[in-house]
């Protein structure tokens, strides 16, 4: 009985080991970089009438998402 949980021991450590590394390489870089687009449409979006901005300052200067901006019906003047 006691080799058995001495087996049971060295497989939930390596399991602990095996998941801690799996987490720690995981945590290098990120998914998508800032500069991808967020969107399919964001790319064209550019392409065509430039970029919206992501911020704007509020009244005290504190950047906040500029949505006024970017949920803005496009214009098709040329």
């Amino acid at each position: 009985m006691h080799a058995h949980r001495a087996n049971a021991l060295r497989i939930a450590s390596a399991c602990a080991a095996a998941v801690c590394g799996c987490v720690l390489a995981g945590c290098n870089k990120p998914l998508f970089p800032e500069s991808a687009p967020r969107t399919q449409f964001e790319k064209f979006d550019t392409m065509r009438s430039g970029a919206a901005p992501k911020d704007e300052p509020d009244v005290f200067g504190t950047p906040q998402p500029a949505l006024r901006a970017r949920l803005a019906p496009k214009t098709t003047d040329q």
